[in-house]
């Protein structure tokens, strides 16, 4: 079965009872039946935002269920990742024709994160630029799921 990248605000939809998408994200979670894979820079970007939200009790009960494995797969971001991220994401504001997508929608966590996604064929190029969207929910090489 195909695992499913999750993003940053699909788990904070999922997490915080007051977000506009928390029913629909519950009920995805619930009834979905591919593992699910994210990134610790991404459990970092959550944990944050859910503090500067004024969710910091949340995140302390978050954080244990997403670091011991309960709701998902933690991948860890190498040191290459980073390397590679970074060759990507530095020169990306001055390329020639660089794409909007990848100027306007992608985070530093998404291009730290690339191995990850990449590895379950799931192609920027394809205009799935959604899965770093703040309300994305998941992505595989199909698309939306």
């Amino acid at each position: 079965m195909t695992p499913i990248f999750v993003d940053t605000g699909a788990w904070f939809a999922r997490f915080v009872p007051s977000d506009p998408d928390h029913p629909a994200a519950r009920e995805w979670f619930e009834e979905n039946t591919h593992p699910l894979i994210t990134t610790d820079y991404i459990v970092d970007e959550l944990l944050t935002v859910l503090k500067v939200r004024g969710e910091f009790q949340r995140a302390l009960e978050v954080g244990p269920s997403i670091f011991n494995g309960d709701v998902c797969n933690l991948e860890w971001v190498s040191q290459a990742d980073v390397a590679n991220g970074w060759r990507v994401f530095s020169p990306i504001a001055t390329r020639a024709g660089a794409s909007p997508i990848a100027l306007a929608e992608w985070s530093w966590n998404g291009f730290a994160s690339r191995r990850q996604w990449r590895s379950m064929s799931i192609s920027a190029s394809s205009g799935r630029s959604a899965l770093f969207h703040e309300k994305s929910i998941a992505w595989n090489e199909r698309g939306q799921v």
